[in-house]
């Protein structure tokens, strides 16, 4: 039993340590995102809006920016939770977007990803 038990602690604590968020190694999944979007000091809207500041905002706010009926309507405010369920499977999160990437499946990507967003604030500053 005892043995039964140090494996299912041992299972969690590896698992737990895994799912960590590293900021580092979300700057190089961002690099999957960037062909559509920006971030960062002078980001620019691209084919999908900049994503300064995305920690907060309501989702189809940014300036001048053509962002879909669904997008607008969606009534979604980024944060970890709806950022990381979105960028599983945009399409499904918010049927009718006009975004067509096929999204992460790995969670240990969307995980680092998150990390490497939410640490710019609406000027495109890394958070202190």
């Amino acid at each position: 039993m005892k043995k039964l038990i140090a494996a299912a602690v041992l299972i969690a604590t590896s698992t737990g340590a895994s799912l960590a968020q590293d900021v580092k190694k979300g700057a190089n999944v961002f690099k999957k995102c960037q062909v559509c979007h920006s971030i960062g000091p002078g980001a620019k809207n691209r084919i999908g809006p900049e994503l300064n500041g995305l920690d907060g905002r309501a989702a189809g706010t940014v300036p001048s920016f053509d962002y879909s009926d669904a997008n607008r309507k969606s009534g979604v405010v980024w944060n970890e939770e709806t950022f990381k369920e979105y960028v599983k499977y945009p399409r499904a999160f918010v049927r009718g977007t006009k975004m067509t990437f096929p999204g992460l499946k790995n969670q240990q990507q969307v995980n680092d990803v998150w990390a490497y967003v939410k640490q710019f604030d609406a000027s495109g500053n890394i958070k202190k």
